[in-house]
């Protein structure tokens, strides 16, 4: 299994409006946190979540989260 790109070690938070976004899974996309399509050739594929109500996410930026697409501290041991 391949190992994704750490984009950044801290969170992407962003204030998001219902709908579904498509999280990178890969670390290669130029529009971090969310999929531009960079990851084709590889084996990831992004995660798609639905948003229901708008509010402040903290998108995973490290890529090596268990709890895709939603930070969950992990870039703190990376």
């Amino acid at each position: 299994m391949a190992t994704p790109k750490v984009a950044q070690k801290a969170p992407y938070v962003v204030d998001v409006t219902p709908g579904k976004y498509a999280w990178c899974a890969c670390g290669l996309s130029q529009k971090q946190p969310f999929c531009d399509g960079s990851h084709k050739g590889t084996e990831f594929k992004p995660v798609v979540v639905t948003i229901e109500e708008a509010k402040k996410v903290a998108f995973c930026g490290c890529k090596h989260t268990k709890n895709p697409p939603f930070c969950d501290g992990t870039h703190k041991s990376l």
